[in-house]
């Protein structure tokens, strides 16, 4: 249940930064015992100096919301010891990537 919860969020944020007509990739693999998951937007990225503070509880970068979502992801992610990372998708957009152990 947590899991698809951690989906549903980064899907959400992904529908809601691209802008028609743009793409999003959920996308799943098995790699040295561990089980990557990535979730590709092409919106228009997150700056810089916002991807340190992402995952910060009450940290939002839209004008409405809690800014609890991500630190929820992270806390999660981190509780079913994985590691959860964000970068640029190019050429344009945010990548999520998620990897748990099997």
């Amino acid at each position: 249940e947590q899991l698809r919860g951690v989906l549903i969020n980064l899907l959400d944020n992904a529908v809601e930064a691209s802008q028609a007509p743009g793409c999003i990739r959920l996308t799943s693999s098995s790699q040295n015992g561990s089980i990557l998951l990535s979730v590709e937007d092409t919106g228009p990225g997150i700056p810089p100096a916002d991807k340190k503070k992402l995952f910060q509880p009450y940290f939002s970068t839209k004008g409405r919301g809690t800014g609890l979502g991500l630190a929820i992801v992270h806390r999660i992610v981190n509780d079913h010891n994985g590691t959860i990372q964000v970068e640029e998708n190019q050429p344009q957009g945010t990548i999520f990537r998620i990897e748990l152990p099997q």
